[in-house]
């Protein structure tokens, strides 16, 4: 159902439209028009696949491939985003919900609202602000449970959650909604009147037009996430931003853009003052994650596995065959699940890919100093971080493997200087992962 949309020369009695006049298809001074689909909704037999549906699931699988590369990168084991996204995901969902029905109550519960229209998701009304609310809730029960800090998951997702957002905003432009005022700019939006995601028709059966052409919010908004998604993406690699900064970067750069979109907009929504309740939220949001990124400091974060068995190689470094002893990998051919993972710098690490072999408990510093689980002694520190519910001697005696995690891929480009067959991390079997992601 298109926001704030006019039923101009058009009377509605049940399911049918009936055209009372002719309706101008655009503004006689414009050249040129985007198009939109008269048809948000197709049937496949009793089951209604709808456009905007699709769209949110191509974005969820866009960021889920982003953030599964920017993790093995950082040293995860291959498949962490799913298990992270199991919960995130609903969770994000909900949360999207909630906070739709929170700022719109009176479409439920004020008068001739329907409650139990609450869970009817499928009938649109997601709100970004609680589907990263939600979101952030599951990722942090998933990290628990995998050994992973939450701002490594979070500082993944950065790049890809924005493309994420763009893609589902494709879902609005089939939707015919969330445009903006009117316009007489070449890139003007025609608005279908719909009807349970069909257009309506005239008599002679054809689609039913809006009066003139609108400001297509939805592609801004989609073309400035598709630019924050780059932002976050070249700065992150010319800073090596970390504890949650290249998160609190992207939420910087959609609210700033999310801002002066959501003013063009005109569609119905609830105001605070005047404004539009999601301007302040925009505004509030992009307040915290400044006073944020300005206030928390220190490196970029990497885990190295805990709980695996270490993989014997034999012959020369320099061989062009790498020497595995098969009977270290046991008879099963399942891939092995680290039993939680140690924070360490990104020196320890590529030290680690390299030799296989793991710092010490007490090594190289690194500032985690704010964090629990950090064990500190004499101002050096590493961070063993253990799945929930795991007994801790787990992380203190057994040896770090590598299976699963990647060894010749890092985001800036610089190349390992790995041996062509003898490392630990490359005789267990890991999949090498392309440098750019």
């Amino acid at each position: 159902m298109a926001g704030g949309g006019r039923w101009t020369g058009v009377t509605v009695e049940g399911s049918a439209a009936v055209a009372c006049a002719p309706v101008s298809l655009a503004s006689p001074t414009s050249l040129a028009a985007i198009p939109s689909p008269s048809n948000a909704v197709w049937q496949l037999g009793p089951i209604p696949i709808r456009a905007y549906a699709l769209c949110i699931i191509a974005g969820i699988a866009v960021a889920c491939w982003v953030t599964e590369r920017r993790l093995r990168q950082r040293g995860a084991a291959p498949g962490a985003v799913l298990d992270i996204a199991m919960w995130a995901v609903p969770a994000g969902i909900i949360g999207a919900r909630i906070y739709h029905v929170i700022t719109s109550p009176q479409q439920y519960f004020g008068t001739g609202g329907e409650p139990i229209k609450v869970f009817f998701i499928h009938e649109g009304g997601l709100g970004i602000w609680g589907a990263v609310a939600g979101g952030a809730v599951g990722a942090w029960i998933a990290a628990r449970q995998l050994g992973i800090p939450l701002t490594v998951v979070a500082d993944a997702l950065a790049p890809g959650l924005p493309l994420a957002q763009a893609i589902g905003r494709l879902g609005n432009w089939f939707n015919n909604e969330l445009y903006g005022a009117r316009t007489d700019l070449p890139w003007g939006l025609e608005i279908h009147r719909m009807d349970g995601g069909q257009a309506l028709r005239d008599e002679a059966g054809q689609p039913i037009l809006e009066e003139g052409l609108y400001h297509p919010t939805f592609a801004y908004e989609l073309l400035w996430n598709v630019g924050v998604a780059a932002m976050v993406y070249f700065l992150d690699r010319k800073l090596r931003l970390g504890r949650g900064r290249a998160f609190a970067l992207y939420v910087m750069g959609y609210t700033a853009g999310r801002f002066w979109i959501e003013m063009m907009r005109t569609d119905e929504a609830n105001t605070i003052l005047g404004v539009r309740v999601n301007v302040w939220t925009a505004a509030l949001v992009f307040l915290g994650a400044l006073i944020y990124f300005l206030r928390v400091r220190g490196p970029r974060e990497y885990l190295i596995p805990v709980g695996l068995p270490a993989v014997a190689t034999t012959g020369p470094a320099t061989s062009d065959v790498s020497q595995v002893d098969l009977s270290a990998r046991g008879a099963t051919t399942e891939p092995a699940v680290p039993e939680g993972y140690r924070v360490v710098s990104e020196e320890q690490f590529e030290h680690w890919r390299r030799t296989g072999e793991a710092p010490p408990e007490a090594a190289t510093p690194v500032d985690r100093s704010s964090q629990p689980g950090t064990d500190q002694s004499d101002g050096e520190s590493t961070t063993a971080v253990q799945p929930q519910g795991e007994p801790s001697e787990a992380l203190a005696g057994k040896p770090a493997g590598s299976a699963g995690v990647p060894t010749d891929g890092e985001e800036d480009g610089s190349a390992s200087d790995s041996p062509a067959g003898g490392t630990a991390a490359e005789s267990a079997g890991a999949r090498p992962v392309d440098r750019d992601s």
